[in-house]
């Protein structure tokens, strides 16, 4: 008997300091749940935007931050270009919030091609990011951009010619720096195996070295994050599941979000790479459509504030 009151107890106690942080968790204040030391800047990825129409790209996202002590900020930068251009576009929102706030640092969130945008800012000016956190961020490559790069030559002419049309029209609706830069060619060669490759060769921070496993979690002062999810199909009321689902094909079967691989998406600190979530519900879209199954993408982004929060960020 007694033997099994010791072993209840010792099971006990491992469940109590396993589930340590969560409990912690609730006992922290919820005015200051995220209030993190940096602002908190998020970058959208391609055809992206700030708001339009008064609905922001990372729906519902910024009031959940904000309402825990966060000081959030919405970025944007060209809908369709090179990595690098964005980045420079972005470091000069970076340098206006930091001029603006009097803080020394920002807190850097990208989404899909913010993911890389993101990172560059980081490689560039480290003395200007306190962490970088990629959402889906195609740290490997985006193997449905390969299969559209690898089409007969001149066949995309027309696709990005309309491509470039749209990324202008949404940039004109959204009240960010209007007419910015925008190729749609460039933007597909920077995302695509070769461009990616070539970018993390100047930009390597973060990066794993090996196939699916994680990357340096401090590079330069700055501490890097990643998390994303794996199911394509999660709502069968929100009409972009039905196109994910359709580019998931491109993948073979390897578990993705729609348009990047989980193991591709690593970049240090792993958080998760296997959210019941896919590429739109990663930013709470469309409109809140994501999955009953799956922890609300809101609570996600809240979790990864406090831990820059309690990380000193």
């Amino acid at each position: 008997m007694n033997n099994k009151k010791t072993l209840l107890a010792l099971c006990f106690g491992a469940c109590l300091a396993a589930s340590g942080q969560s409990q912690a968790a609730l006992f922290e204040n919820p005015l200051t749940y995220t209030k993190t030391k940096y602002p908190i800047l998020l970058t959208h990825g391609v055809l992206g935007f700030d708001r339009i129409l008064g609905v922001s790209y990372w729906y519902g996202i910024p009031l959940a931050l904000s309402s825990g002590g966060a000081d959030v900020r919405l970025t944007e930068v060209s809908q369709l270009n090179s990595t690098e251009l964005r980045g420079e576009e972005l470091l000069d929102q970076v340098e206006e919030v930091i001029a603006i706030t009097g803080q020394p640092k920002v807190n850097l969130i990208g989404h899909s091609h913010g993911g890389p945008t993101v990172r560059y800012v980081a490689s560039v000016r480290p003395d200007l990011v306190a962490s970088v956190t990629s959402v889906a961020g195609p740290s490997k490559g985006v193997p449905l951009a390969d299969m559209i790069t690898n089409q007969p030559e001149g066949s995309l002419g027309y696709l990005n010619d309309v491509n470039n049309a749209l990324a202008a029209f949404i940039d004109f609706l959204s009240p960010g720096d209007p007419w910015t830069a925008q190729d749609a060619a460039t933007a597909l060669a920077s995302l695509d195996t070769a461009g990616i490759t070539a970018f993390n060769a100047r930009h390597p921070q973060g990066v794993p070295t090996t196939a699916c496993g994680e990357g340096a979690y401090v590079v330069n002062g700055v501490r890097y994050y990643s998390f994303s999810g794996t199911s394509p199909l999660t709502n069968a009321a929100d009409a972009g599941d039905a196109l994910l689902g359709l580019t998931s094909i491109a993948y073979n079967g390897t578990p993705n979000d729609g348009l990047v691989g989980a193991c591709d998406s690593h970049l240090g600190m792993t958080i998760r790479d296997d959210y019941r979530m896919n590429h739109l519900d990663e930013v709470n879209h469309a409109f809140g459509l994501t999955s009953l199954f799956e922890t609300d993408p809101k609570v996600v982004y809240r979790q990864q504030a406090n831990r820059l929060k309690n990380a000193g960020l």
